[in-house]
């Protein structure tokens, strides 16, 4: 049986435990790690079946055969090349990560090196499969319109950077557009999905992102608008956010279940 380690306890590193804990997902969850100790350790308390061991990163990657990184951008940068340098494969959730080409380069080249695989869920958004299915031919234009109520933008870098008092918005106001590559340290906590959508389709300085604040909202709204030699395509989905973090969509946790579903399914349906 498939033993999988998560890093990061949050509100998705939880959703993916109680999968496993209520027997969706045959696999074994055998250690959980967090930058809060406590935190992991209330978590693993409080699930039914499964009894995951606390354990340090190192210790972790060394004992499971499959690591989840659920944690921030910058525990990809300092997990994921010692998982792929012990051989294990990661499935990344801050995919925001690798807008940075370096990062980038370093971690396929070290997944091709140790024969590992790096899986990337689809997040909060729909239509990953279209874009892959686009791109086996000539895709001209990929563009990403995130709207969000405010309070699941506040404390972004670029709304701490320019000033901008959310609080006080009384109607929808268009904070960033741009390349994806800006758009995700702009709002690493907000936008995995253009990271996501980058890497499925043309790359991260084509791919355009628009973020929009809009105090009628009460949903995350993400839209995907797609062109190229097959024609052209748009995707819209209303996201809940998460009862635990307004920054993060609930189907961005389903997402990660569904993929790991997949990795460890006989069968794969669509692209």
């Amino acid at each position: 049986m498939l033993k999988i380690g998560i890093i990061g306890c949050g509100f998705i590193g939880g959703q993916i435990c109680r999968a496993i804990d209520n027997r969706e997902i045959n696999a074994e969850l055998y250690a959980l790690c967090d930058s809060s100790e406590s935190k992991a350790l209330e978590l693993a308390n409080s699930l039914k079946t499964c009894r995951p061991a606390y354990m340090k990163i190192e210790e972790l990657i060394c004992s499971v055969d499959l690591v989840i990184e659920s944690a921030s951008q910058n525990a990809v940068r300092f997990i994921v090349p010692q998982a792929l340098q012990a051989g294990r494969d990661v499935m990344i959730l801050s995919v925001g990560a690798l807008a940075d080409k370096e990062l980038r380069e370093t971690l396929f080249g070290l997944a091709k090196q140790h024969s590992c695989r790096l899986y990337f869920p689809s997040g909060a958004v729909v239509g990953i499969d279209g874009i892959n299915s686009a791109c086996a031919a000539g895709v001209s234009s990929v563009t990403l319109t995130t709207r969000k109520p405010p309070s699941g933008l506040m404390g972004a870098p670029y709304v701490v950077e320019h000033g901008i008092e959310l609080e006080k918005l009384e109607k929808e106001m268009l904070l960033f557009e741009g390349p994806a590559s800006e758009a995700v340290k702009a709002f690493p906590a907000n936008v995995n999905v253009a990271a996501t959508i980058s890497l499925a389709g043309i790359g991260f300085e084509r791919t355009t992102v628009k973020v929009i604040a809009d105090p009628s909202l009460s949903r995350n709204v993400h839209e995907v608008n797609v062109e190229g030699e097959f024609g052209k395509f748009c995707t819209r989905v209303e996201n809940l956010p998460s009862p635990d973090n307004p920054k993060t969509s609930y189907l961005a946790a389903l997402s990660a279940i569904s993929t790991l579903k997949k990795i460890l399914n006989p069968f794969q349906i669509g692209t």
